[in-house]
């Protein structure tokens, strides 16, 4: 009787200030904690509570405010940190076994002579071979604070016995350009996969690398670029404009309009420029393509961007935890906000590429419309763009499907193709690297011969993939192409893919045409 007369007093007593005075939003949520924890018929857990309100509030304002709690926080930020602490490989797990397919330039793996294709069978004694790890698990293994210690026991092809190392872990960079490498005579290529604290520096030296090479004329590729860090995207495209032109600014409810200037120096302020952009290529992707197009500096190629216009800051909350909340909207150098609307919810907002798809966008540029009250135009020539719904390229490039097939789709989706590339290059590496002593040779000479592919084929069939006579017909060049690549990842990296998968790049296909004909001096844009 006592506890009910208390918890009858305390909801009084809740109720009451409710009744008497103005109750603010936190106090309310406080008090309907208060409430449960007291009365509710069962037990409940307080911290999911709130944790759920938080997330249904941020849900309520738009898609890209979002709560991360503080079990999460370190590895959500490690692709825009740029590190992480561990023992520093790339692996897959194959045939159940823990592979190494790259150990990390610079890492404690690489330094210790760790190799692509060791085979990671214990960790501090234990077996982990067989045993269906999957790759979370590998990571809770593997990574671990600066300076601790980490035992692994390592198969290696031709040795007869396993190899001990004891392996001192240690920050491990995360690199944000995938390539950058020499196009053509006189044009470089670079691809950034995410906007990260390292980004403007490895670009930096890669621009550095490729003007000695003789670059004249750039193809960026932000294709799939998902974004990052704001300033980082207003540092990138400083390296392409001069002095004192507006990058981007931003303007929220509580944060006055700011300006994002360029400075007085440029890594490549000169020469023809070529941006590749598609649907996923989003926020920061889109100021700096968003700059370049609005200065009639580059060219911009491909597809309608993604449609991110909103800035994102993150506050932390006192248990560790924090939430990205959205604070202002960007705006292109024109006055261009290109975000897309939110207004009819997230389900909505999240259907958006669906809906392109299925409208026929990703085919025919045709079939976008703007709204003519989106109209602005670029700064030099007096070009028309619009606002309202992400970046539309200057050269519209259709997604191409004539290649894909069911067969093709099966074969990467039940992870045939990957599987089959990582043995084979694990099976030939000394043979193949003794042939091709550098990507280079092996972009010119190596080929995929009849008997390798039905290699392909037959382990397929052992795979749940049956042999079909239509989709070879229809894939078989680009599945060619697309091992190639593989085989060319798996024997040096990520560089030496896209050198390779890039033969088969629509968009990289027509930005070294434009490059060659006369598109920039027809459209005006900038070269110098």
């Amino acid at each position: 009787m006592k506890k009910r007369t208390l918890i009858a007093s305390l909801l009084f007593v809740c109720y009451s200030i409710s009744s008497v005075a103005q109750v603010t939003a936190s106090r309310k949520i406080d008090a309907l904690l208060q409430m449960i924890e007291y009365a509710y018929v069962d037990s409940s857990n307080q911290e999911k509570l709130a944790e759920d309100a938080i997330r249904a509030m941020l849900k309520d304002l738009d898609p890209h405010s979002v709560y991360i709690p503080a079990s999460e926080l370190k590895e959500t930020n490690e692709p825009l940190v740029g590190k992480f602490e561990g023992i520093g490989i790339q692996f897959n797990i194959f045939e159940d076994t823990i592979m190494v397919t790259q150990p990390i330039p610079g890492g404690p793996s690489e330094k210790l002579g760790i190799r692509a294709g060791d085979r990671i069978v214990k960790i501090d004694g234990t077996n982990v071979a067989g045993v269906k790890l999957t790759n979370n698990d590998v990571f809770k293994k593997l990574r671990g604070d600066k300076g601790t210690k980490v035992n692994v026991a390592i198969y290696r092809r031709g040795e007869k016995e396993l190899l001990d190392f004891e392996i001192t872990r240690d920050k491990i960079p995360l690199y944000s350009v995938d390539a950058s490498y020499m196009a053509e005579p006189g044009t470089g290529y670079i691809k950034i996969s995410r906007f990260a604290d390292s980004t403007v520096e490895e670009f930096k030296q890669a621009l550095t690398k490729l003007k000695g090479e003789g670059m004249t004329s750039l193809i960026l590729d932000l294709s799939g670029n998902g974004g990052g860090y704001l300033n980082r995207a207003i540092e990138l495209a400083d390296e392409f404009l001069s002095d004192n032109k507006m990058i981007v600014y931003t303007e929220g409810r509580s944060n006055p309009k700011q300006e994002y200037l360029s400075s007085s120096v440029g890594g490549f302020e000169k020469g023809k420029l070529v941006v590749l952009i598609d649907e996923s290529s989003a926020s920061a992707s889109e100021i700096v393509s968003g700059a370049i197009q609005d200065w009639d500096r580059g060219l911009i190629i491909g597809r309608r961007s993604f449609a991110k216009g909103l800035v994102q800051k993150p506050f932390t909350l006192p248990d560790g935890s924090a939430v990205r909340l959205t604070i202002a909207r960007y705006y292109t150098p024109s006055g261009r906000c290109i975000q897309k609307s939110y207004e009819k919810g997230d389900e909505d907002y999240d259907m958006d590429l669906s809906n392109r798809f299925k409208h026929g966008e990703l085919y025919s540029a045709d079939s976008i419309k703007f709204n003519d009250s989106l109209r602005y135009e670029t700064q030099q020539s007096k070009r028309t763009v619009y606002g309202g719904g992400g970046i539309m390229p200057d050269i519209f490039v259709g997604l191409d499907t004539t290649m894909n097939s069911k067969y093709q789709s099966d074969l990467i989706r039940k992870s045939v193709l990957y599987d089959f590339a990582l043995s084979y290059t694990d099976n030939n590496r000394k043979k193949l690297l003794e042939n091709y002593p550098n990507i280079v040779a092996f972009r010119n000479y190596f080929k995929v011969t009849d008997e390798l592919f039905e290699e392909l084929i037959a382990y397929g069939e052992k795979k749940g993939v049956a042999r079909d006579s239509a989709g070879l017909v229809t894939s078989g060049k680009l599945l060619k192409v697309q091992l190639t690549a593989l085989f060319a990842r798996d024997l040096w990296n990520t560089d030496a893919y896209w050198q390779v998968i890039n033969e088969v790049n629509p968009f990289y296909t027509k930005a070294l045409e434009a490059l060659k004909d006369n598109t920039f001096e027809k459209m005006k844009i900038a070269t110098r």
